[in-house]
């Protein structure tokens, strides 16, 4: 049996990245073993990233390991809200009192034959949340279908089990954060295959990343054809972070950073943070007059 202690501190950062993905990759090797998953030290978890612990669970699980979460008692009295996402009752874990704000984004697992639960998903928690940026209908069918791709390039290139996701909404901060995450396949992967070049894990996000660039084939869908939703949030002012292999790749206020980690991750997690004090209506170009709003 082995005990792991979850961080103290787990944040959309660089450095909460690489503890988790530390964390996974010190098991990397561990099959057919009791693994306990301790939260007696956590004091503050960002909800949104339970999407990268439930991948982590996943693998293990795919190995043999059966996986327990031990230790909730007195991070639940900090915070409640894995209770109320789901991600600790996904996990057989029971809490009689699941009462707080209404903030959270609920933990999901999807196969890729559901699509559309996973466009319901997106709608429902996403788009239609009273908080989200104002925005056209047409806008928001177009940034659904930007959104959507992540689920195509998972189930086309990534050949995961399931993708991941859970969100969450920080009302002091005013930010709202959604993390989608596969596993099985990377982007370094994909994209060096398909450029037949030896390029490093942050060129190839890179390159992924570009407008008009995906590694689809004919009407093959997947790819990740994100150009809208970057725009979005680049006028948004919100934040994209994307995490493969061992490449790390942010836009952040128009600026872009990008990083090696000390640690590698099978897969792609991509959180999206949206900006909720920002008040513009958004609306295609064809759809406004007002130069202000045009996007």
């Amino acid at each position: 049996m082995r005990k792991i202690y979850i961080p103290s501190k787990v944040t959309s950062s660089i450095k909460g990245y690489e503890e988790l993905l530390g964390m996974h990759n010190e098991l990397q090797d561990v099959i057919n073993e009791v693994i306990q998953f301790s939260f007696l030290k956590v004091v503050w978890f960002e909800a949104n990233l339970v999407a990268i612990l439930g991948s982590i669970i996943e693998d293990l699980e795919w190995k043999g390991n059966i996986i327990k979460i031990i230790d909730i008692d007195d991070y639940t009295k900090i915070n409640n809200v894995f209770f109320r996402n789901g991600f600790f009752s996904h996990h057989g874990l029971i809490h009689n009192n699941t009462k707080g704000g209404d903030t959270q984004i609920p933990y999901k697992m999807f196969m890729e034959s559901e699509p559309e639960l996973f466009n319901s998903y997106i709608q429902s928690e996403l788009l239609e949340n009273s908080d989200f940026p104002k925005h056209s209908n047409k806008l928001g069918a177009e940034i659904k279908r930007n959104i959507f791709e992540l689920f195509e390039n998972a189930r086309t290139h990534g050949k995961c089990s399931h993708i991941h996701t859970c969100g969450q909404f920080y009302p002091t901060k005013r930010k709202l954060n959604i993390t989608i995450v596969d596993t099985g396949r990377t982007i370094v992967s994909n994209v060096q295959d398909y450029l037949k070049k030896d390029l490093d894990s942050c060129s190839c996000i890179d390159w992924a990343m570009a407008m008009n660039n995906t590694t689809k084939a004919g009407n093959t869908p997947g790819g990740l054809g994100l150009g809208l939703i970057f725009e979005f949030i680049e006028l948004n002012e919100g934040k994209i972070q994307v995490i493969s292999s061992d490449g790390y790749w942010e836009l952040k206020e128009g600026e872009k950073r990008k990083s090696n980690l000390n640690f590698y991750f099978s897969g792609t997690i991509v959180n999206l943070e949206f900006n909720l004090k920002d008040n513009k209506l958004y609306k295609f170009a064809s759809e406004v007059v007002d130069l202000k709003n045009i996007f």
